[in-house]
């Protein structure tokens, strides 16, 4: 599993014309998904992404996480974070999942980060751009 995670003033997602999710401020989570991902992955990504240190305290030291400051997670499935770029100019994505095993892991990892962020999570929508 691999993670692009963003401080944002705010992030949105938009589908068709259509804005699917948009956060105000917090994190902004790009995920990609490999078949050897599982639970255990989710679990520690999940802790991770929640409880990263990465807003001002009042001191402006970034001591706070996206809880500690009451901020909101958006996740996106992003697959080229698994692209191998190493040979030729087109990327491989040989690594990152097909959707019969990724779909279910993104949608265990928004139910994780729901529970460990203690409020909504908003998402991009799998597979769309």
């Amino acid at each position: 599993m691999r993670a692009v995670i963003q401080r944002v003033s705010r992030a949105s997602v938009t589908i068709d014309g259509v804005r699917k999710a948009a956060i105000d401020g917090g994190l902004l989570v790009l995920i990609g998904i490999e078949d050897a991902d599982g639970p255990e992955d989710i679990e520690w990504l999940s802790g991770k992404v929640v409880n990263l240190r990465i807003f001002n305290d009042e001191a402006g030291v970034m001591n706070l996480s996206v809880k500690e400051v009451g901020g909101d997670v958006l996740l996106v499935s992003q697959f080229t974070l698994h692209a191998a770029t190493k040979k030729g100019n087109r990327p491989s994505y040989i690594r990152a999942s097909k959707p019969d095993i990724a779909i279910p892991l993104y949608q265990q990892m928004i139910t994780r980060l729901e529970a460990d962020l203690g409020k909504h999570v908003g998402t991009g929508e799998f597979g769309r751009i």
